[in-house]
């Protein structure tokens, strides 16, 4: 057998590499039609405006282009904007992060590494979550991926064809997600203390390839630039709670599968610096430039917050071409733990993932029961919950939320919203949205249930406060007299999402 496997090496390579990622597709399809929660009816609706204008739209939401333009162009391609369908996305990006771990690993490392790193990203626990997600998280993993191994084999294995590979996905990391932004300013920090370190002939070429890289990778990134800084200016965000210090430790679990593994392949890492330099030399680059980036968010999320562990999706890539070098240097300890971490991992978070978000259920009951008429007005007390809203109720109804009517219910404005928000309190919406309501008409608000989550963020805090002001003005206003209210909870416990009031105009 392994007389053969010698003669056909790429034949075999590519085998091993299929039947991984058809191991993964497995456990990564198990919940592609899980119906969508907020953020994902914001995708969905972001990428169903014309492909020019959606730059554009992005003025409103803060986030860069790249997503919701190849989302625009999968939907287009495949004929529809389904949850299965747009799932399929994500989930193609989760697979192909396979082989371009094992590519990247095998460049910088070894075989044994590859191989490793790539069972590592065909079963981690994140990718498998985010690849039945409408959203870019394993297009962000996926990019973090390359880019990282591209300036692992550029400046530390000296490997000078990388150098094209790096500035490509260099530019296209903070074009996927804002955090892409931190990951190459990671990766400039990383390559200083890498030319500090280099003798004089080393140092000269470092510098010469990092100034050219790094400068390529801010021209192609200079066009959004006035965007983004618009975006920092206007829509931030107002619904993220300023980090812990253990959010910040947590990174490090949520993006290699577990603590075991990390210490386990840290310990490796040590080993590998007596037995291959070079190596450890690539690897602990990588684990620096991913700390230095969640550094960097994390301590701008101090003054202005900006954080969710699941941006960590940059670093992923990154950690795990060094985890998968360590655990291969940990020889069978890192086999072992590796397997654990491999059963642990086996998990299909159906159950999760198909508990995103009620707005599906809410909707068809509210259709099935002819609680909700072509002509309605459907607000949203939760005003992001609008384009999810949209999503399954169509265009036959008209939309509005807690700021008053909208435009686009397709895409939630954020710019300044707490600010718009805090300016419009009920009364103030209603007077807006009331003359859009015949006698006769329905006036449908779905308020968040605000027992399924924190809710302590400056954004969540002001829409529980402007929940219950709904709640109490609506009652008591006589333009309007209560039909229904659903679902009815009891004793159960609350999922995540909405509950619809009905109100009749009178």
């Amino acid at each position: 057998m392994t007389a053969i496997i010698k003669r056909h090496p790429r034949a075999w390579t590519a085998i091993g590499l299929l039947a991984i990622v058809g191991v993964s597709y497995l456990l990564r399809s198990q919940a592609l039609s899980a119906k969508f929660w907020i953020d994902e009816g914001l995708s969905v609706g972001i990428a169903n405006h014309p492909l020019t204008d959606i730059p554009g739209v992005l003025r409103q939401d803060g986030a860069p282009p790249l997503y919701y333009l190849l989302l625009h162009v999968w939907i287009n391609l495949i004929g529809g904007d389904g949850e299965a369908r747009t799932h399929a996305l994500s989930l193609l990006c989760a697979l192909l992060a396979i082989p371009a771990s094992w590519y990247w690993a095998r460049r910088v490392f070894d075989a044994r590494s590859a191989w490793i790193t790539a069972l590592l990203m065909a079963t981690l626990p994140f990718v498998t979550y985010y690849a039945q997600e409408t959203r870019m998280y394993t297009l962000v993993v996926l990019i973090g991926t390359c880019a990282g191994g591209a300036f692992a084999a550029a400046f530390v294995r000296g490997d000078r064809r990388a150098l094209p590979w790096f500035i490509v996905f260099g530019a296209l990391a903070p074009y996927s997600h804002n955090w892409g932004a931190f990951f190459v300013a990671g990766c400039g920090l990383t390559w200083l203390v890498l030319v500090r370190g280099a003798g004089d002939d080393g140092r000269r070429v470092l510098v010469r390839d990092g100034v050219l890289a790094f400068g390529m990778i801010a021209l192609l990134y200079l066009p959004w630039l006035p965007t983004v800084l618009d975006q920092a200016r206007h829509t931030g965000a107002p619904w993220a709670e300023s980090p812990s210090l253990s959010d910040l430790l947590s990174v490090l679990e949520l993006a290699t599968g577990g603590i075991a593994i990390a210490l386990v392949g840290g310990a490796g890492l040590a080993r590998l610096r007596d037995d291959e330099p070079r190596w450890a030399r690539a690897a602990f680059a990588l684990v620096a430039a991913a700390v230095a980036t969640v550094l960097f968010a994390w301590t701008l999320s101090q003054f202005s917050p900006a954080w969710s562990g699941r941006y960590a999706a940059i670093v992923v890539g990154p950690l795990l071409l060094a985890v998968g070098a360590g655990l291969a240097a940990a020889g069978r300890l890192g086999i072992v733990v590796l397997v654990i971490g491999l059963i642990l991992s086996w998990s299909t978070q159906e159950t999760r993932l198909k508990g995103k978000s009620n707005v599906f259920k809410v909707t068809r009951t509210l259709t099935d029961r002819g609680l909700v008429r072509d002509g309605d007005t459907v607000v949203s007390v939760h005003p992001e919950q609008g384009a999810v809203t949209r999503y399954y109720l169509g265009p036959r109804v008209h939309y509005a939320d807690a700021l008053g009517p909208v435009r686009d219910p397709q895409v939630f404005d954020w710019r300044d919203a707490l600010d718009r928000l805090q300016r419009t309190g009920p009364r103030t919406a209603l007077a807006e949205i009331t003359p859009g309501v015949r006698p006769g008409q329905r006036l449908i608000v779905l308020f968040p249930l605000i027992r399924s989550g924190r809710w302590g963020a400056p954004w969540t805090a002001l829409v529980r406060k402007r929940s219950s002001q709904w709640q109490e003005t609506l009652d008591h206003d006589p333009d309007y007299r209560r039909l229904a209210a659903l679902p009815q909870f009891g004793y159960r416990r609350l999922p995540r999402g909405v509950r619809a009031v009905v109100y009749e105009r009178r």
